[in-house]
């Protein structure tokens, strides 16, 4: 049910919100690269393939998925049962797949024609223009693109200074590095985080599109964060390096390992620095 219901997830969301992302047409051949459906196809078998390894390892005695014991405190309300399944159970880990591929696949895109275009990667041109269109105000009743006169005041000053002319590098390469986290599951937490940030920029400075789409959807895998990217590269990241509040297994390691004694050519023992 599961598999299912992620499987029917990503096909409503890259029918409802993304153009051709099935379509034959454009199976082989697209522009960027992976704007090719053919790699539609293939995060959408990744998920049906990510279920049924998932359902052939289920014991006979089920998955738990409730806690014996009670964590509220009095004045308290406890979070939904099915939401703390969503946000903290690995096994309910496979509904964040569609998600991370449908944003991410729209971040790559992005990045990749940007990276692809000199408008963007010599010179910022493309990003000039953006700023230079968004900063204008019209003449009344027309109105400008930004509402609030601070943020237009600071992309006015990015202009001036020809900030474009190396930020424009840092959006294609930002937009990447974002698309290619989410999919492969690395630092998921991380990756939508910046991907939000863009996002609001954007919707900041004027322009709609996709942005409210992909910025919902991403403070969801945002709250995700440590089961979002379990079928992915942070089922062994996150255990390895593990979070500021709690070190991860390669961080202890290196702390017993630099604590050890060495001993001193006096027969003494000195912690190691």
């Amino acid at each position: 049910m599961l598999t299912a219901a992620s499987a029917l997830l990503f096909v409503f969301l890259s029918w409802a919100f993304a153009d051709g992302l099935f379509s034959l047409d454009r199976l082989f051949t697209s522009d960027p690269y992976t704007g090719s459906t053919i790699v539609t196809y293939i995060l959408l078998a990744l998920i049906v393939g990510a279920g049924i390894v998932q359902a052939r390892r289920l014991s006979e005695d089920g998955v738990v998925t409730t806690s014996e014991r009670d964590t509220t405190t009095p004045g308290q309300t406890d979070d939904p049962v099915l939401w703390k399944k969503l946000m903290g159970n690995a096994y309910f880990a496979i509904f964040f797949m569609p998600i991370r591929f449908f944003v991410g696949l729209q971040w790559l895109q992005s990045g990749e024609g940007k990276l692809r275009n000199s408008a963007w990667m010599d010179g910022g041109v493309a990003l000039q223009g953006y700023w230079e269109r968004a900063v204008a105000v019209p003449e009344a009743p027309a109105r400008p693109a930004i509402t609030y006169g601070w943020y237009r005041d600071f992309l006015q000053y990015m202009l001036d200074n020809e900030w474009y002319t190396w930020f424009a590098r840092l959006v294609a390469i930002g937009e990447t590095l974002v698309g290619i986290g989410l999919i492969v599951g690395a630092l998921v937490g991380i990756a939508a985080f910046f991907g939000t940030l863009m996002n609001f920029s954007f919707m900041m400075a004027g322009t709609t599109s996709s942005n409210p789409v992909l910025f919902g959807l991403t403070v969801f895998l945002v709250l995700g964060w440590k089961v979002a990217g379990y079928w992915g590269l942070d089922r062994y990241i996150l255990p390895s390096i593990g979070a500021p509040w709690k070190a991860g297994s390669l961080i202890r390691e290196h702390h017993v390992t630099s604590m050890e004694p060495t001993r001193t050519s006096g027969g003494g023992h000195v912690a190691r620095a």
